[in-house]
C-alpha cells in the first residue's frame, strides 16, 4: 500500500486516453471482433457508449455493463491487447518515465478500465502494481469473458470518488484525466485540482470543468514545478505551417508534442501579423512574405525559427530575422530532381510540338506528320544559372545527346563537356533552348526583357522554372507572337494566386505552344515528402539542442547531443566582451562548465554553454540581463 506522509502530493492518473492514447475496451472489442461481419457496427456502438459515459451523459455503471455485454472476448484477446497498448503509451508519459519511477510511491493509476490489461502496461513504465486500481474481468473455464467483479467500487457510479474516500490519502491530490469521472474527484473535494488531459482526446464538457487544461504530461509537470524531461513543454510551443506543407511536416512536430496549426493558403502581410501572435516556429513556402513589418510587430515577439519549405528564401527578410535572433532554414536540394525532370520533359514536349497535336486530337483531328517535330539530340541547351538544378540538367541533357552551355555570375566548374559562356549575350547567341535556373535576389528582377529576347536565336525554346520576377511577361508575349520564341514553358510568375480558389490572370493564357504550370516544378510527392522531412528535422534540431547547421542566416553550429547537463543558449549582438561577461557570471556562481561553443556573424553572436545541473535561477536572470542580449534559451 501507499506510504502516507504529511505534506506530499499524490498523482491520481486515469489510464484510457491519458496514460495510453486509446480506450482499452474499445480496442479489445476491435481485436475480439476481427473477421466478424458486424465488427464495425458493434465497435462503433461500444465507442459511442464510452464517449457518453466519459461526458457524464449516462451513469458509469450503466456504461460499463452495456459495453462488457457487447464484448465477445477471451484471455487470448486480452493478451493481444496488452501487446498493442505497449505501443500506445502516450508520448509525453514515455518522455517522462524518470518522473514516474522517481515518484512511484505517490503515483496511482485509478481507472474504470480493467487491471487485466492495465497492470502490465503501467508496471512497464515504473508504476507499482499495488498502486493500480481498476476493475477485473470474470472468465469461464474456456477463458471467455463472462462479466466483471461488480463488487469493485470502480464498477459503480462515482466509483473513483468512493475509492479515494476509502484510501483516505494524506496529502494534496492532483487528478489527471480526460473524462467526467476524473473531474468528479475534484467536485467531491477529494482532489485539490483537476487537470484535463488533452494530448489524445479533448472533451469540451470535461475541459470546461478543469482547474487547468494540459496538453501533455510535460505541461502538467511544468505548471507544478516538478522534474521533467523538457525544460519548457512543447505542448505550449505554437507551430504555424502555411501553404499546405506536406503532412509529414505536421506529423514531425505533432509527434514531438508541439501545438501545430496548418493553413492551406498563403497569408498577406496583415493576415500574417494577426496569425503569428504567440507563434515560435513558422513554416511557409514561396507565396507568403515574412517582411520587416511583420517581424517588428509585437505579435512576432515569440518567433524563434522559420522554415522555408522550398529552395528559395527571398520571401523572408533574412537580415531582420538575424538581427532578432530568429534562425531560418530551407530545403536547398530536396526538390532538385523534380525540377530537373520537369525541365527535360518540357523541352521534349515543345520540341516535338506535342501540345499542338494533342489539342487537335481532342478536337477529332488526326494530323499524322513530322512537321515541326524534332529530336533534342544534337541541339544546344543554354542554362542561365549553374547551381544544383542547372548542373543536374547539364549532366542529364548531355547524356541525351545535347550540347550544353551555361552562364553563371559566379565562377563554376563545368561538368562533363559543358561549356561556360562569358556573358548572357554569348549564351543567347548559341542556344536552341534557354532554361532559367537563377535565385530570387532583387538584382535578378527583369533580367530577361525585350533586349535579351532580341539577342536569342530565332525559334528558340524558352523555359523558366526559377522565379517569376526574372522575366518581363509582356516582352515574352511579344517574342512569342513574333515567332522569335517558338515555344515556352513557364512555371513561375510575377504574381501568383495565393490559393487554388483565386483565378490565374496572365497575358500568356491562350497562346499556342505555351506550357503554363502553377509553380509545381518542385511539387512531386517525392519532393514534398523530402521537404516535409528535411525542414522540420532542421527546425527540431535547433529547438531541441540548439544546432543551427544548415541555417541560411545564423552562425552555423552542429552541436553534440545534450547528456547529463543543462544547455544555455545566448544570442546577442556581435559586440566585444559578451563571452567574458557570460563566463564571469558562471565563475561568480562557481558553475561547472562541461562544454562551450561560440560562432558569430557580422551582426550576431551565438554562445552555447553546457553546465552541470546544479545552479541557481539567479544565474539565468543575470545571463538574460547582459547588455546587447537578443534572445536566451534554456534546454534540458
Amino acid at each position: 500500500m501507499l506510504t502516507k506522509t504529511q505534506e506530499q502530493i499524490f498523482f491520481v492518473i486515469d489510464f484510457d486516453s491519458t496514460f495510453t492514447k486509446v480506450e482499452g475496451l474499445d480496442e479489445l472489442a476491435a481485436i475480439a471482433l476481427a473477421g466478424n461481419k458486424d465488427k464495425d457496427k458493434i465497435v462503433s456502438e461500444i465507442k459511442s457508449i464510452t464517449d457518453r459515459g466519459m461526458l457524464g451523459e449516462i451513469g458509469f455503471a450503466e456504461s460499463l455493463k452495456a459495453r462488457v455485454n457487447l464484448l465477445p472476448a477471451n484471455r487470448e484477446h486480452v493478451d493481444i491487447l496488452v501487446d498493442f497498448l505497449m505501443g500506445k503509451i502516450s508520448d509525453s508519459f514515455q518522455r517522462n518515465r524518470d518522473f514516474i519511477t522517481q515518484n512511484q510511491e505517490n503515483i496511482l493509476i485509478v481507472s474504470s478500465g480493467f487491471k487485466d490489461f492495465i497492470v502490465p502496461v503501467a508496471v512497464s513504465m515504473g508504476v507499482k502494481e499495488e498502486n493500480v486500481y481498476a476493475n477485473t474481468f470474470r472468465y469461464d473455464a474456456e477463458g471467455n469473458i463472462t462479466g466483471y467483479d461488480e463488487s469493485n467500487l470502480l464498477s459503480q457510479d462515482k466509483g473513483k470518488v468512493k475509492l479515494l474516500q476509502q484510501l483516505n490519502l494524506d496529502g494534496d491530490v492532483f487528478a489527471i484525466g480526460d473524462g467526467y469521472t476524473d473531474y468528479e474527484l475534484r467536485e467531491s473535494g477529494l482532489a485539490n485540482k483537476f487537470f484535463a488531459f488533452t494530448e489524445n482526446v479533448e472533451r469540451q464538457k470535461v475541459v470546461e470543468k478543469a482547474d487547468e487544461v494540459v496538453a501533455s504530461l510535460d505541461e502538467f509537470l511544468y505548471i507544478n514545478g516538478l522534474s521533467r524531461s523538457q525544460s519548457y513543454p512543447k505542448s505550449k510551443i505554437k507551430v504555424l505551417l502555411l501553404e499546405n506543407v506536406h503532412p509529414k511536416a505536421v506529423a514531425s512536430f505533432k509527434s514531438e508534442g508541439f501545438q501545430v496549426e496548418l493553413l492551406k493558403g498563403a497569408l498577406d502581410e496583415e493576415e500574417l501579423i494577426e496569425k503569428i501572435k504567440g507563434v515560435s516556429i513558422l513554416g511557409l513556402r514561396s507565396k507568403t512574405n515574412l517582411t520587416k513589418k511583420v517581424l517588428e510587430h509585437p505579435n512576432a515577439s515569440r518567433l524563434m525559427a522559420v522554415g522555408a519549405f522550398c529552395i528559395g528564401t527571398n520571401q523572408i527578410n533574412l537580415d531582420e530575422c538575424e538581427r532578432r535572433g530568429i534562425a531560418v532554414f530551407n530545403a536547398p536540394y530536396s526538390n532538385t530532381r523534380s525540377v530537373v525532370e520537369m525541365a527535360i520533359g518540357e523541352m521534349i514536349i515543345l520540341t516535338r510540338d506535342i501540345m499542338t497535336k494533342s489539342n487537335k486530337m481532342h478536337e477529332g483531328i488526326w494530323d499524322k506528320s513530322a512537321k515541326n517535330s524534332y529530336e533534342i539530340r544534337g541541339k544546344k541547351l543554354g542554362l542561365v544559372g549553374y547551381g544544383s538544378i542547372g548542373t543536374q540538367i547539364s549532366v542529364i541533357a548531355e547524356a541525351m545527346g545535347m550540347e550544353v552551355y551555361f552562364y553563371d555570375a559566379v565562377d563554376k566548374l563545368a561538368l562533363g563537356n559543358a561549356k561556360k559562356c562569358k556573358s548572357l549575350e554569348e549564351l543567347f547567341g548559341v542556344a536552341d533552348f534557354i532554361s532559367l535556373h537563377v535565385d530570387g535576389r532583387k538584382s535578378n528582377a527583369n533580367m530577361i526583357g525585350e533586349k535579351e529576347f532580341a539577342m536569342m536565336k530565332d525559334n528558340v525554346i524558352f523555359i523558366n522554372l526559377s522565379r517569376g520576377h526574372v522575366v518581363e511577361i509582356p516582352a515574352l508575349v511579344k517574342a512569342l507572337k513574333s515567332g522569335k520564341v517558338w515555344g515556352a514553358a513557364i512555371d513561375v510568375f510575377p504574381y501568383e494566386p495565393k490559393t487554388n480558389d483565386e483565378e490565374f490572370v496572365n497575358e500568356l493564357r491562350g497562346l499556342p505552344r505555351v506550357i503554363l504550370t502553377p509553380h509545381v516544378g518542385g511539387s512531386t510527392e517525392e519532393a514534398q515528402a523530402n521537404i516535409g522531412e528535411f525542414v522540420p528535422s532542421k527546425l527540431l534540431q535547433f529547438m531541441n539542442n540548439g544546432s543551427t547547421y544548415g541555417s541560411v542566416n545564423f552562425p552555423e553550429l552542429q552541436l553534440p547531443a545534450l547528456e547529463g547537463a543543462h544547455r544555455l543558449l545566448h544570442i546577442h549582438q556581435n559586440v566585444p566582451g559578451i563571452l567574458a561577461k557570460i563566463n564571469g557570471i558562471f565563475a561568480k556562481h562557481n558553475v561547472n562548465i562541461k562544454g562551450q561553443y561560440l560562432k558569430t556573424t557580422n551582426e550576431i553572436g551565438y554562445v552555447i554553454t553546457d553546465v552541470a545541473k546544479e545552479y541557481s535561477d539567479e544565474i539565468v536572470e543575470e545571463l538574460k540581463g547582459i547588455d546587447n542580449t537578443i534572445k536566451f534559451r534554456l534546454l534540458y
